[in-house]
């Protein structure tokens, strides 16, 4: 997780490895281990090893110790869940409940077509349409004030049979189907791969670009759904696909393509938890521009001139300086 500066659903809340990592011990390519930081609740001295390290996919060096902030388990939180006409209907209130200032934990949206899937996979009976589901946290008093805010945005824009819960098994079997929607859509296709794209934009462009995604794989002959970490703007698809058929994967990946570069028209990031790899790596120069990729080929030459530590991650191989 380190290592990919990766992040999930409580990411709207706490943040992602990066904000929540104070040090780390790491092995260089040279032999040398280094400890990155103190304990310290903040510190200004010197370069910030511990963010540099984080997200560097092994190509700096190895980390074998992590030192992490500890998040205090809330007294009481409400789950809840809405339903909407439209997937734009749904994004829209995930951007006003942000937007409003509400501190929520969690913010998940899912399609009509990932809905069925979880219907498929686990005998529920949801109705399968654009769906909101949310967490929130703190006092008893202060969670159930929250919920009935969101629920007031909510009825602001089309939404229909908002329920929560506050018991804790109940709540429990309703973050299982997000947390199961990926096995839930191999349930459903049980002989497809599938291809999960991992955009992320400004929140305020968060109802556009899915608006013109879904457009985009209705039109396409492969079933795909929609999962967003709504709440900071990470939008997921799921492209189920059969890889022994040439044009399927070929569309696949057209998908995934008209995806990234819409997110990044948009002044997004073509991946927003999963990393780079090397899959990503194709649309680094346009994110980010040729200067960055060089000071990254110049630290990457720096600290491992013989290009030992995972070599042909990360940084495109036309880089050069």
């Amino acid at each position: 997780m380190c290592a990919t500066r990766c992040s999930g659903s409580l990411a709207v809340r706490y943040g992602t490895m990066r904000d929540n990592v104070i040090n780390l011990k790491v092995v260089l390519a040279n032999g040398d281990v280094v400890k990155t930081g103190s304990r310290a609740r903040k510190s200004a001295a010197g370069y910030d090893l511990t963010r540099l390290i984080i997200g560097s996919e092994g190509t700096l060096g190895v980390i074998t110790e992590i030192t992490l902030r500890l998040q205090k388990i809330p007294q009481y939180s409400v789950v809840a869940m809405c339903n909407f006409p439209t997937i734009k209907d749904a994004a829209d209130v995930a951007i006003a409940t942000m937007m409003s200032g509400i501190q929520v934990s969690r913010v998940e949206l899912l399609d009509e077509v990932q809905v069925k899937a979880i219907n498929i996979a686990n005998g529920k009976n949801f109705p399968e349409v654009p769906t909101l589901m949310f967490e929130f946290i703190g006092t008893e008093a202060y969670s159930r004030e929250q919920t009935l805010m969101v629920q007031k945005i909510a009825s602001e824009h089309n939404c229909s049979n908002f329920v929560f819960a506050e018991d804790p098994e109940a709540k429990k079997e309703l973050w299982k189907i997000r947390k199961e929607a990926l096995w839930a859509c191999f349930v459903m296709q049980p002989n497809l791969e599938a291809m999960i794209t991992d955009v992320c934009i400004p929140l305020s462009r968060l109802a556009e670009l899915i608006s013109r995604s879904k457009q985009e794989i209705d039109a396409s002959p492969l079933v795909c759904t929609v999962i967003a970490h709504a709440g900071d703007g990470n939008f997921h698809t799921v492209i189920l696909f059969d890889p022994n058929k040439e044009e399927q994967r070929r569309e696949a990946e057209r998908l995934n393509h008209f995806m990234v570069h819409t997110a990044l028209s948009m002044e997004g990031t073509c991946t927003g938890e999963h990393g780079v790899g090397t899959g990503k790596m194709k649309y680094l120069e346009k994110e980010l521009g040729i200067e960055a990729l060089r000071t990254m080929k110049r630290i990457k030459a720096a600290l491992d001139p013989n290009n030992i530590m995972n070599p042909g991650k990360l940084i495109p191989p036309h880089v050069c300086f």
